[in-house]
């Protein structure tokens, strides 16, 4: 995204979909890569996981920079997959020249940098983390608030197996919410591990005070993507699996009077046709509560600018 104004917020989808890469005619409006998502702001590069999405990114910058240095930093939201594995093919890690920051929490399989290790380290890759040429710096995040520049970055741990964040980020322009991974809340839809270790009573009024909080978290969002991989049918044989179900979603985003939502972490069974229904139910159930709430669905390669407040 070159030519950015200093005092605009600009985003960038290079990744939209859950799970796993898919390609085919099927996706070509809404995309096949995994999450990743890029945020211009005050001359800052700040990028949201680096799914399969952060290669195509890596490359427009490749492009865009030329022979002057990157310098960027990475927000990893957790280490499944679908949310690192994009990594290992960012181009800009095998320049000298360049200078990236990877932020995150530790997991539960061991410290931030440690995990991101694994998945480049032999049998699984021929070229080891550390021996990457860009000067690379991995920080495990231990507070919730952090700066990149002039903006403000907080962090929040979400319903979803293993540790995970979601990131809000405040800007000159306006917040940007990004919580690709969740499950919703309520009672009858918590692990069955958590239940097991608590009262139904107990369990229930975790779930409101949870679901509380991550209302004020998001709340006054001028752009959210959330998670929305599931129709509430599809929610009801996937409960545990940690994603949202559309019409949880859409109340969220209500809820917290977000300006817009952008329905992401698509299901890989869901091509363009189904994400169309989504977001037209979406729509529906968002003016059914008397919202104007404004709802897409989060497309591969789609800019979005916060102007200047």
């Amino acid at each position: 995204m070159p030519n950015v104004s200093a005092s605009s917020t600009r985003v960038k989808l290079w990744g939209v979909r859950g799970s796993i890469p898919v390609p085919g005619p099927g996706v070509l409006r809404y995309g096949g890569n995994t999450s990743c998502v890029e945020v211009r702001v005050d001359g800052e590069i700040i990028v949201l996981d680096a799914g399969s999405g952060v290669r195509l990114l890596g490359m427009a910058l490749e492009k865009e920079f030329g022979a002057r240095p990157i310098k960027l930093s990475l927000l990893s939201t957790h280490a499944h997959w679908d949310h690192i594995q994009g990594l290992p093919f960012f181009q800009p890690a095998y320049e000298e020249k360049n200078a990236i920051q990877l932020l995150g929490y530790k997991g539960v399989g061991g410290g931030f940098g440690a995990i991101l290790s694994r998945q480049m380290a032999a049998p699984f890759f021929p070229v080891r983390l550390r021996d990457l040429p860009c000067k690379l710096i991995i920080e495990e995040l231990n507070e919730m608030e952090l700066r990149i520049g002039t903006v403000r970055v907080a962090s929040k741990f979400v319903n979803h197996p293993g540790n995970c964040v979601g990131y809000r980020l405040f800007t000159r322009s306006g917040s940007v919410s990004f919580i690709p991974d969740n499950e919703p809340y309520e009672f009858r839809k918590l692990h069955a591990a958590a239940c097991a270790r608590a009262s139904a009573e107990q369990a229930r009024k975790f779930a409101i005070t949870e679901r509380a909080k991550l209302v004020e978290f998001l709340h006054d969002s001028d752009l959210l993507l959330l998670d929305a991989q599931y129709t509430d049918e599809e929610y009801q044989e996937h409960i545990g699996w940690g994603h949202g179900s559309l019409s949880t979603t859409v109340a969220m985003a209500v809820d917290a009077k977000v300006r817009k939502l952008l329905l992401f972490h698509h299901d890989p069974n869901h091509d363009d046709a189904m994400i169309d229904q989504m977001v037209e139910q979406a729509r529906q159930m968002a003016g059914d509560r008397g919202s104007a709430l404004e709802i897409d669905a989060a497309q591969e390669g789609a800019e979005l600018s916060l102007p200047a407040k």
